[in-house]
């Protein structure tokens, strides 16, 4: 047990080093050479510390994560809806993984530093590149998210690509029905002109980016996981609904 423990703070340890030195180095292309504006962080205030999933849209591989992360660690400091000096990752918030893919996680240094950040790597049923039906998740990887779930907020892209509007795999509905998280949704906007797609650097600076966090959903947990799909995706905004007119006629 003593030697379980001290794994456990070793483990930990790496972890918070990991989002320093993360948190500082893109610390100033969030908030300096580009405008973040956050909404609705409040609301992570009264959150319990497991069983909370976040889903969004995706942007980057990378910096929409990172940016969550500064606005959770600034949030455990008592900051609501602005980032400050980044002090907050002296001490930050780590109770949190995100779901990633094994390919992209591989793919460089940089991806497998981050890894120790939190990430959950899952093995993608269907390639981003092509046209396959997407099908959800691997079995080994769906009970790595539940072990998560049962201790650490999760964060998630339920469309598991960077491009708008594609269409959400049916495996993060699976997890909800069956482990009854709180869903909260979170609308994020401008990484995709301000940072590279693969990577953390600047793109454009100027950029307005967002980040808004939406009440928790209220989901029938009886649902199809087809009704809690387009549920999803219509919170995350981006379902057929949401789309530009341009996009629909393509």
């Amino acid at each position: 047990m003593n030697k379980l423990l001290a794994k456990i703070r070793n483990w930990n340890i790496i972890r918070k080093f990991v989002h320093l030195i993360v948190g500082m180095s893109t610390y100033p292309g969030i908030a300096i050479f580009n405008k973040l504006k956050i909404e609705g962080a409040e609301k992570l205030k009264t959150l319990p510390p497991k069983n909370v999933l976040f889903i969004s849209n995706h942007q980057t591989y990378f910096m929409d994560v990172i940016t969550l992360f500064h606005v959770f660690s600034a949030v455990k400091w008592g900051k609501v809806n602005k980032l400050g000096f980044p002090y907050y990752f002296l001490n930050p918030y780590t109770r949190v993984n995100y779901v990633a893919a094994e390919k992209t996680m591989k793919s460089s240094l940089m991806s497998r530093l981050f890894l120790l950040a939190g990430g959950l790597t899952v093995r993608r049923t269907w390639n981003e590149n092509s046209k396959e039906t997407r099908s959800g998740l691997d079995p080994s990887d769906t009970r790595k998210i539940e072990r998560s779930l049962a201790n650490n907020w999760i964060i998630t892209f339920p469309q598991g690509t960077t491009t708008p509007y594609a269409p959400s795999r049916k495996g993060t509905a699976l997890i909800i029905k069956h482990h009854k998280p709180i869903v909260i949704p979170v609308i994020i906007n401008g990484f995709s002109k301000a940072f590279t797609k693969t990577g953390v650097a600047l793109k454009k600076t100027g950029t307005q980016l967002t980040v808004t966090f939406k009440e928790p959903l209220q989901i029938d947990y009886d649902a199809s996981a087809q009704e809690i799909t387009e549920q999803l995706m219509d919170a995350i905004e981006q379902s057929k609904k949401f789309m530009p007119e341009v996009l629909l006629h393509k």
